[in-house]
């Protein structure tokens, strides 16, 4: 069959002006020196390409409306019936190869399983899933216990709280750890007798979680630029750190302690302030000033000293029960040196 009788009917009713025509607005190239036919055929095989483009183009919908006419016809149909005739035979040619096949390895496992039957019940039972046993049990809990306490173990390591316990246990037993101990202790209870609280905000209350509005105080810095904070903070200034480290630093008994020559790496060693002079004589001043009311030659006043008396827990004895726990503590020591 020639190409000119596959052509499109449509394509060749037209004229060859009218092809010119379509092949312009499609964009055909090089089609002025062809002939009829082979123009007809050259649009038939562009439009055919990209038919999705010009499908919904008016100009061409009786191109469309032929061709699809064309793949109706009867004479295709019938070759595609031919040719699915010729596939379903060949499918069920395949499938009766592929049965025989299956029949005879079928056949071929059951003469095997016949000829060894305790071997394939074996194999059977083999692939079988048991229960776990007791002992498989215990052993997996054991070996889970194992693992869990290793990485305890491990993050415990990791996080260093052994580290940071070793080293504040090392700082805190000293005499000079125990003096800032108790003189931490004074001042808890002196702060808000001379810096006193002052209210600065509220937090709201939050619903969710049922609380309440709570009141937030903080402590009134403005009392710094007054002599109502620093002659009481003076005083015990003066009575409990000034005046007891000098009498520590020159009456240091544990610097004539030690037998020998003087030399720079006895000097390092040796204790500036003397923890047990210190004691002593904080004892001495804070009895004369707090329980007997001295205040030498008017150097101290006498307001101050009745606010920190009061402000101090227990008072002047309070002070006193202080320097007796900072004097042991530096007796003990010096004996665990000798």
């Amino acid at each position: 069959m020639s190409a000119s009788s596959n052509t499109n009917a449509w394509l060749k009713a037209k004229k060859k002006t009218e092809l010119s025509e379509i092949a312009d607005k499609i964009g055909l190239k090089n089609y002025k020196d062809l002939k009829k036919s082979d123009l007809e055929t050259a649009l038939d095989d562009f439009i055919a390409q990209h038919s999705a483009r010009f499908t919904s183009n008016p100009d061409l919908a009786g191109y469309f409306t032929s061709r699809s006419k064309a793949l109706g016809s009867p004479i295709k149909k019938e070759k595609e019936t031919v040719k699915e005739e010729v596939e379903k035979g060949l499918k069920v040619a395949k499938r009766r190869v592929t049965k025989v096949a299956d029949e005879i390895a079928a056949e071929a496992n059951s003469s095997a399983i016949l000829r060894t039957p305790a071997r394939s019940l074996s194999q059977v039972a083999s692939r079988v899933p048991l229960p776990a046993s007791p002992a498989d049990i215990a052993f997996a809990v054991d070996r889970s216990t194992v693992a869990l306490r290793k990485r305890a173990a491990s993050i415990y390591q990791e996080s260093g709280i052994t580290e940071a316990s070793n080293a504040t246990r090392e700082t805190l037993s000293t005499v000079t750890s125990v003096l800032f101990s108790v003189a931490a202790f004074e001042l808890y209870y002196i702060r808000p007798a001379i810096l006193a609280n002052r209210y600065a905000f509220t937090i709201p209350a939050i619903s969710a979680i049922g609380t309440d509005d709570f009141n937030v105080y903080l402590p009134d810095m403005f009392l710094l630029l007054t002599s109502s904070f620093w002659s009481p903070a003076l005083t015990w200034a003066f009575t409990s750190i000034i005046v007891p480290s000098i009498f520590g630093y020159f009456f240091n008994i544990s610097a004539n302690s030690q037998a020998g020559p003087r030399t720079r790496a006895r000097a390092q060693a040796e204790t500036v302030v003397d923890p047990l002079t210190f004691s002593i004589a904080k004892a001495l001043l804070s009895y004369v000033v707090y329980a007997q009311g001295a205040t030498f030659c008017g150097l101290l006043s006498e307001l101050s000293i009745a606010r920190l008396n009061n402000a101090v827990y227990g008072g002047y004895q309070g002070i006193l029960v202080g320097t007796a726990i900072t004097g042991l503590v530096s007796i003990y020591e010096a004996a665990l040196k000798k």
